[in-house]
């Protein structure tokens, strides 16, 4: 008889009962009521707490019973160790197997699960067997931290956008709603090495959309991100950081007061568990998530090898509005955007116009016109005599009729009614603009 080592250790196997039928009875990991519903008594074994009917310290946050076929929440805590985010492998896995079929095969160390290969999967099976789900949402409790999956009431319903690539849960630091707040939001993404112009138009634009009432979200990083993040708590307004690490670990570490702010005033999102650090290919699939969370993502600077472009093609990809501020026409760090920008992408300048393509039908951003000047209140007959003056010496009234093509006796008219208004004055028989209308012609001009 072996003795069991602990429900995460190797599969069990005792004198009375098979291996085979303690998964069918337990659950793969080791607890009751798993096989596919995590209500009533999956519930119960998750830190041992009976009835607790949610997550337990969850700020609120008391989901409903998760419906048969979603998995279990250990399961998925589980996987989170095992399958890298955005594998679509593994999401196809969990498509076809659910979420307890994957780890089943995953803790009997069998075969290889369709579409890997002996190295890959003898490496799912080390992650495999060094992943505690029950410590890993202990951790997250003590650090105020949920776990959100797909049929959750909190689960942002436009992920499941992402097909196979879809997170298996998110980790949420944070009181509020997810799935309220991602129903009206904004991605605003860009260089990390941003100039003064694009940290100051990142941070005007999220202020704007988050007066309002615009979700900023962003990846946290420095740059264009931490200047939307800033911008949109400097204005009061609600932001979600999406990370490519744990939320328990922020990063970039100079950013850990910032994060900090986010998780207090906002929340802070990642696909990945506690403890968690980010590499570059995380970074990348990160993007895909801030695509598909949001109704739109904006791009305020990049270079043409920029991550943020990857987020822009997520977007048009899910057939979200993909959107870019443009730059000097000589910068590097604007030579993405402009590339977008003569491809699918949408030009904005401020909050309005990001909020007329992302928001409902009768959000207009606001017409706008050069400025009125006083000559424009004018008759266009008026106008057009007023036109016929020369700018530096006097005409006589024939002239100025032939150039109006007017009669002199209404050139003459005209006139009269343009002294009265301070346009012009008489020198004997002929009539000069006065220094007012002098500038209001420079300023007509400049207009043009």
């Amino acid at each position: 008889m072996s003795g069991a080592s602990g429900p995460y250790g190797p599969p069990r196997s005792t004198e009375s009962t098979g291996s085979a039928d303690r998964i069918g009875r337990e659950g793969p990991l080791g607890w009751a009521g798993s096989g596919g519903s995590t209500g009533g008594a999956g519930r119960e074994g998750l830190l041992g707490s009976s009835g607790s009917g949610g997550w337990p310290g969850g700020g609120g946050h008391d989901g409903p019973p998760r419906p048969t076929g979603q998995g279990g929440l250990l399961g998925r805590i589980f996987l989170t160790r095992v399958i890298e985010p955005g594998d679509e492998t593994g999401g196809r896995w969990v498509r076809e197997l659910g979420v307890d079929g994957v780890v089943r095969r995953l803790r009997q160390r069998g075969e290889p699960l369709p579409g890997v290969g002996r190295k890959r999967w003898a490496g799912l099976l080390a992650r495999a067997e060094r992943a505690d789900p029950r410590r890993d949402l202990a951790v997250a409790q003590d650090a105020g931290v949920r776990f959100v999956c797909p049929g959750d009431a909190e689960w942002p319903g436009q992920l499941d956008d992402l097909g196979d690539a879809r997170p298996l849960g998110l980790w949420v630091r944070g009181t509020a709603d997810l799935r309220m707040w991602a129903l009206r939001s904004v991605a605003l993404v860009g260089a990390r090495a941003c100039t003064e112009y694009g940290a100051f138009m990142a941070a005007t634009l999220a202020a704007g959309l988050a007066e309002k009432g615009w979700v900023v979200v962003s990846g946290g990083a420095y740059g264009i991100d931490g200047a939307a993040h800033r911008g949109t708590l400097g204005a009061g307004g609600a932001t979600v950081a999406v990370l490519a690490c744990g939320v328990d670990r922020p990063y970039p570490r100079g950013h850990a007061g910032l994060i900090g702010r986010i998780a207090e005033q906002g929340l802070v999102v990642g696909e990945l568990p506690p403890g968690e650090h980010p590499t570059p290919s995380r970074f990348i699939l990160r993007n895909r998530v801030i695509a598909a969370l949001t109704r739109g993502t904006v791009v305020v600077e990049a270079a043409h090898r920029s991550g943020s472009l990857v987020t822009a093609r997520a977007a048009l990809r899910l057939g979200r509005h993909t959107i870019g501020v443009p730059g000097p026409a000589t910068s590097g760090l604007s030579a993405g955007v402009h590339e977008l920008l003569r491809q699918d992408a949408v030009l904005v300048t401020d909050a309005d116009e990001i909020a007329e393509l992302v928001g409902d039908m009768g959000e207009l951003a606001p017409e706008r016109r050069g400025p009125v000047l006083p000559r424009d209140l004018l008759d266009p007959a008026v106008r057009q005599v007023l036109a016929a003056l020369p700018a530096r010496r006097a005409a006589r009234p024939d002239d100025i009729a032939r150039t109006a093509q007017t009669t002199p006796d209404d050139a003459i008219a005209k006139l009269y009614e343009l002294r009265a208004l301070g346009y012009v004055e008489r020198h004997g028989d002929s009539w000069k603009l006065t220094r007012q209308a002098m500038i209001s012609v420079r300023a007509a001009s400049d207009v043009r």
